[in-house]
């Protein structure tokens, strides 16, 4: 094949590698101006209600980051026993203070959930908090006589709760948004 045949079928080519990228970010636009266009239009009662949920998914996800932190130097702990670095131990006693500063943003988040008549969601997150504080009181530095295994279960359910929580939320967003 010659570059004179090569030609069209490589511009060809092109042209609807172009078409179908246009094509997807035009889909894309339209979906992002119809979300838009469905906040516009939602009452404002609504419209405070969903900004109320983004911020509590918010404070939760700050929460559930400032826990791996610390979930993951305690562990690592667990593995080193005695022989962990002052370092790391001072790194946990900042995360650990982090942490404990967080849950002010969960009891707000609570109050919230009550404010809007949300008491499932309530409910399951003040369980996820209290999961939390358990985990604190039965896994720390120094503590030889529990398993990577337990520790991992431990962490599991409060994985698992974190979930149902964010099932519940994300289903009442939805309802909200479709409303």
């Amino acid at each position: 094949m010659n570059s004179a045949e090569l030609w069209p079928l490589l511009e060809s080519g092109l042209k609807i590698v172009f078409g179908a990228a246009m094509a997807t970010a035009f889909f894309y636009m339209g979906r992002l101006w119809h979300k838009t266009q469905a906040l516009a239009d939602a009452p404002p009662t609504q419209h405070r209600k969903l900004s109320y949920l983004e911020q509590i998914s918010g404070d939760v996800g700050h929460v559930n980051h400032s826990f791996a932190k610390y979930s993951a130097l305690v562990i690592e702990s667990t593995r080193f026993g005695k022989r962990w670095p002052a370092a790391r131990k001072q790194e946990l006693e900042r995360i650990n203070a982090e942490l404990v500063k967080e849950f002010d943003r969960l009891a707000e988040a609570e109050a919230r959930l009550l404010m809007l008549g949300e008491k499932t969601m309530e409910k399951t997150l003040r369980l996820y908090a209290a999961r939390i504080a358990l985990f604190r009181k039965q896994v720390y530095v120094g503590r030889e006589d529990i398993t990577e295994q337990e520790i991992a279960d431990l962490k599991n359910s409060i994985m698992q709760l974190r979930e149902q929580f964010y099932d519940i939320l994300s289903r009442r967003y939805d309802k909200l948004l479709a409303a």
